[in-house]
């Protein structure tokens, strides 16, 4: 027998995924996302509804008295202002709508941005890490559904809170097409950082990291976009190279403009064609920035789960105590030139009812800028408390804890440090409001004074964290509850005065019990009242966590 000699078949061709294939299931799976965030976009385009609510009010009631505008314009003249506001467009003839767009669109493109970077990561590279991502790319979804899917739940939601901002906005007679330019322009600014996020994903191999690099890149454009303002009026070439500074050349309210959204769109649109490039390029669960290795055997200092904690909370610490310590640094530039704004608005029931009734405006002022430190230093505390959940939904906390390692050694350490962490952010945040007011000039009050603001409110603070605690430890579900508290310890510090609150519903605020130090002085009753409330507190955390099961990852 002969046989036949078959030429060998030549390789078929390699072929990349069709470009529908990587897209398979991102219905589906933006289905789930919207269903498993539906209570964050309810509360995101709510709270942010309640935020113009809270603030247009005091511009409407300006409006009618041109000197209290002249005076606001003037101190929007300041370098300080400037930094922490706007390029002031509409200064010689200021309106509510000037002063709203000047004064509100900063903070609002940078708590969106917060938010699409969050929600990002969230669904994207944080899900990578925990594997349920692998789960769900086993069935029939492409490469590129999750990073699609989170994006469009990401417009989605800035579509909503801009929606539901400009109908705020029309409600007190500002005009509808400049509002809604104003807040669509936020979202279109905020969604520049949610690509960035995107990117950051792919690059990142675990989720902080892919947070932390998109939260310094909103840092370096808020800081270009200030120094560039303070540069040069209504902006130097720095300020071009900042999205946030791109929302505020629309000079809305003033001069409406719409090509400076055109640069959002196209670096919206870059920044997802790169992120799809670096997708296709990286093995799933990986990314593209190799991983430091570390050492083959712990440090010497890292004998325990306090260290443990030290080291997963310490950059955190950081960043939060310099960004807030530099707000309230340029805050303090702008206190000698309060009793002149304040005497302008002497009349005005928004000013009355948050600065009250005192003969020292600055001191009272002071006493309004401690309640912000101590808001800051109340979410640092809560976010540091509520790790713990993340720790144990993620499976390392039982890791840890097979170890010869108590359940009471493991919780204290990460409560013990959330506290001492809420503690120094809030006394940075004052020391720093007393040195930018020291370096403009204003001697009084002296060093003391504000040390003892700064001390007053770490009882409260400590409620706050230990309320946190307390619920992740008996109801995990429920530790959303914490930031309802924090929300309503703002609120009632702000506004309880002009909603008229019973003393009972301001009661349920830690912050009410501390009071303006600087104005009234310390209530030592009080303060050893809220350290009670606060043991109560960490007792029946450190209760509940013992008594229930750990949730597996």
């Amino acid at each position: 027998m002969t046989a036949l000699a078959t030429a060998p078949a030549a390789p078929a061709a390699v072929r990349g995924p069709a470009f529908g294939s990587t897209l398979a299931g991102t219905g589906r799976l933006l289905r789930f996302m919207l269903r498993r965030d539906r209570l964050r976009l309810l509360v995101w385009p709510l709270g942010v509804a309640l935020l113009y609510a809270g603030a247009l009010g005091e511009y409407v009631i300006l409006g009618d008295d041109p000197e209290a505008m002249s005076v606001r314009a003037t101190l929007m003249r300041t370098p300080a202002m400037i930094s922490m506001a706007g390029p002031g467009y509409g200064v010689d003839n200021y309106t509510p709508g000037a002063a709203v767009a000047n004064e509100l669109i900063l903070w609002l493109v940078l708590t969106l941005a917060v938010m699409s970077i969050l929600q990002v990561v969230r669904h994207t590279r944080a899900e990578e890490e925990s594997s349920r991502s692998e789960l769900v790319r086993a069935g029939a979804v492409g490469r590129h559904a999750s990073s699609v899917a989170a994006l469009v739940q990401v417009v989605i939601a800035n579509v909503l809170v801009a929606v539901v901002s400009g109908l705020v906005l029309v409600a007190y007679d500002f005009d509808a097409a400049e509002s809604f330019t104003m807040t669509f322009s936020i979202a279109l600014g905020a969604l520049v950082f949610g690509a960035v996020a995107l990117v950051a994903a792919q690059a990142m191999e675990h989720g902080r990291g892919a947070t932390g690099i998109s939260l310094a890149v909103l840092g370096g454009s808020y800081s270009l976009r200030a120094v560039g303002d303070i540069q040069e009026e209504h902006g130097s070439w720095l300020s071009w190279l900042s999205p946030i500074g791109w929302v505020q050349q629309t000079r809305v309210f003033v001069d409406m403009r719409w090509w400076p959204l055109g640069l959002c769109a196209a670096a919206i649109v870059l920044l997802i064609m790169l992120a799809a490039v670096l997708g296709s390029r990286r093995d799933f669960g990986a990314g593209l920035v190799a991983v430091r290795a570390g050492r083959s055997d712990a440090a010497p200092t890292l004998t325990g789960p306090f260290a443990l904690a030290w080291v997963q909370q310490r950059m955190a610490l950081l960043w939060t105590s310099l960004g807030l310590g530099l707000m309230w640094f340029a805050s303090g530039g702008v206190v000698e030139a309060v009793p002149d704004l304040v005497e302008s608005v002497a009349d005005n029931p928004v000013y009355s009812a948050i600065l009250g009734e005192g003969d020292d405006l600055i001191r009272t002022f002071l006493g309004v800028f401690g309640l912000y430190a101590g808001s800051g230093a109340a979410a640092f505390g809560v976010a540091m408390a509520l790790r713990a959940k993340g720790e144990e939904e993620s499976g390392r906390a039982g890791l840890v804890l097979t170890k010869p390692v108590s359940r009471a050694r493991w919780f204290a350490s990460g409560l013990v440090l959330a506290l001492a962490g809420a503690a120094v952010v809030q006394v940075t945040g004052v020391l720093a409001l007393w040195a930018g007011a020291a370096s403009s000039g204003l001697d009084e009050p002296g060093f003391g004074a504000y040390l003892e603001l700064a001390l007053a409110y770490l009882p409260g603070l400590a409620v706050v964290v230990a309320f946190a605690a307390a619920l992740y430890a008996w109801v995990p579900k429920a530790t959303g509850l914490a930031w309802v508290l924090f929300g309503y310890v703002f609120v009632v510090g702000m506004f309880a005065d002009l909603f008229g609150l019973p003393d009972w519903a301001r009661g349920i605020s830690p912050f009410w019990w501390v009071g303006n130090p600087m104005v009234d002085g310390v209530d030592a009753s009080h303060l050893w009242g809220l350290c009670g409330v606060a043991a109560l507190l960490s007792l029946l955390a450190f209760t509940g966590f013992r008594r229930r099961d750990l949730q597996n990852g």
